[in-house]
């Protein structure tokens, strides 16, 4: 349990012990009052409808910011369930797509750790929805490292479900392009096109 979801189970506690003192009955009151303190003056009814106000009062505060508490951590957390939508929408998002790579390093490696784990992870935060969080979405690669391949273990704060991603790179050919500044034969430029392959799944890798 978080510090705030303490914080908030306190106020709550808190406000219905004020509502209770607020419903005590004045005569009660007087009484104890009388076998603490005999010789001290007597209370007026007034005093007591002040009193059962500021108690009302306080309770109504109480809830209030407890309320707004549980809005904060809801709003800083994730679902189980807005993880798996948001999951299941960055995988149909970058299931097809694909990207351009440097026409002098046609077979060079994937950035699996680094650039597309980010890609990973704001694919997943951008499908989250309107209700969930901005931040706290790990996408960590695992499994051995190949060129064209990877896995991602997808975790975020709150969620207790993890996700399988599965990504596979093919290279799809060259697409031709101008260079600027350029004319002529000189100006054309051959672009690797890579698409990828993706699936995911609950559950650990």
């Amino acid at each position: 349990m978080s510090e705030l979801t303490g914080l908030t189970i306190f106020l709550f506690v808190l406000s219905a012990l004020l509502v209770l003192m607020a419903c005590i009955k004045a005569d009660r009151v007087r009484s104890w009052r009388e076998s603490l303190n005999p010789s001290g003056p007597a209370l007026p009814d007034a005093a007591f409808v002040v009193g059962r106000v500021v108690l009302v009062a306080m309770a109504v505060a109480c809830v209030v910011v407890g309320v707004q508490g549980l809005a904060v951590q809801d709003n800083g957390e994730w679902s189980d369930d807005e993880l798996t939508s948001a999951v299941e929408g960055a995988t149909r998002a970058l299931n097809g797509s694909f990207t351009y790579g440097d026409p002098l390093e046609a077979d060079a490696p994937a950035d699996f750790d680094g650039e597309y784990a980010r890609k990973v992870e704001q694919e997943v935060v951008e499908h989250g929805g309107g209700d969930a969080p901005q931040l706290g979405v790990n996408a960590a690669s695992v499994g051995p490292a190949v060129s064209d391949e990877a896995q991602y273990r997808i975790t975020a704060h709150g969620a207790d479900t993890a996700f399988c991603m599965d990504v596979k790179r093919t290279h799809a050919g060259y697409v031709e392009t101008v260079a600027p500044g350029l004319s002529g034969d000189a100006a054309a430029v051959k672009l690797p096109k890579y698409t990828f392959t993706v699936s995911s799944g609950a559950g650990d890798c």
